[in-house]
């Protein structure tokens, strides 16, 4: 789900470098920064998202807590991006919290 997440995130930054005129409001109605700001947040954001979503692939536990992380920043950017594209926003906001649910839950493997 991190690697879906985050690559989702690249996909709408770099819809928001390339084709601005793609969303529901114009720069200035953002809550903060304006589009190409928001397109290099979200590529970058991404890009280490998927970086970590393969590290969770790999068991590693850095990816985990790292994935943790993001994912509460990509719902916080959304929230802050929801006027450019509410529906979207939304539903990219229930996937991060679904992403953290996921990542803090224990695997069974580590039960014992």
């Amino acid at each position: 789900m991190l690697v879906l997440v985050g690559a989702f995130n690249v996909i709408s930054g770099l819809t928001s470098l390339f084709r601005p005129d793609y969303y529901v409001v114009v720069a200035g109605e953002l809550l903060v920064f304006d589009f190409t700001a928001w397109g290099w947040i979200w590529l970058a954001l991404g890009a280490v998202q998927v970086v970590a979503g393969a590290g969770c692939l790999g068991g590693q536990r850095w990816a985990r807590v790292a994935g943790i992380g993001l994912a509460g920043l990509a719902a916080i950017g959304h929230l802050a991006f929801l006027a450019a594209f509410p529906l979207w926003g939304l539903i990219s906001i229930a996937l991060c919290v679904l992403v953290m649910y996921a990542l803090v839950v224990p695997d069974e493997n580590s039960l014992g």
